[in-house]
C-alpha cells in the first residue's frame, strides 16, 4: 500500500492533562480556543493540540480525525510536544491540578482511568512498536499529566 510521501511513522503515544482543577469539565471548544485562537486569547497554533479528551465521565471525544494506522499523516498532526508532533498522537485526560493550589495532582475519575486503561491497553496491542509517555518525559519541564505513565503502565499489565 502507497503511503503519502509526508506521513512518518508513529514513535509515540503521548499522554497529556488539561492542567484544569479537580472536578472542572473542559469542552473541545474551549481547548480549541486555547490553542488556536490568536495570541493573547490562544497560543495561535493551526491544530488543536490532542487526538482525543477524555471527560470526566469517561466519554472519549475525537478532536482530531485519525485514521488509525501506525503512520502520523500531515492532516493528523496535532501541537501537543515541540519537536515530537509530527511522529506522535497525543491524547489528554480533563484535569490534572489541585482544585485549590492549582499544583500538579492525579485528577483522573474512576470513569477516565477505565477509559484510559482501555484505550492505551486496546492501542499498544495494534501497535506494540510505539513507545507510551506521559507529556513530561518529553519535556522535563512539564510536570503533564501529573502522573507517573511508567508506574500506570506497568500496573496495567503494559511492558515497552
Amino acid at each position: 500500500q502507497s503511503r503519502k510521501p509526508m506521513s512518518k511513522p508513529m514513535k509515540y503515544l503521548v499522554i497529556h492533562c488539561t492542567a484544569t482543577p479537580e472536578g472542572r469539565e473542559v469542552s473541545s471548544a474551549e481547548i480549541r480556543r486555547w490553542h488556536t485562537s490568536p495570541p493573547p486569547v490562544g497560543r495561535g497554533w493551526k491544530q488543536i493540540g490532542y487526538t482525543d479528551l477524555f471527560h470526566l465521565d469517561g466519554k472519549i471525544e475525537r478532536l482530531v480525525d485519525n485514521n488509525e494506522d501506525a503512520q502520523v499523516d500531515p492532516w493528523e498532526m496535532t501541537n501537543g510536544a515541540a519537536g515530537y508532533n509530527s511522529v506522535s498522537r497525543h491524547i489528554v485526560y480533563v484535569g490534572g491540578c489541585n482544585n485549590k493550589t492549582m499544583q500538579p495532582k492525579d485528577t483522573r475519575t474512576e470513569a477516565q482511568r477505565e477509559a484510559l486503561k482501555r484505550y492505551v491497553v486496546n492501542f499498544h496491542h495494534r501497535f506494540p512498536q510505539i513507545r507510551i509517555v506521559g507529556h513530561h518525559e518529553l519535556n522535563p519541564s512539564k510536570a503533564c499529566p501529573s502522573f507517573d505513565v511508567q508506574a500506570w503502565l506497568r500496573e496495567i499489565g503494559i511492558k515497552q
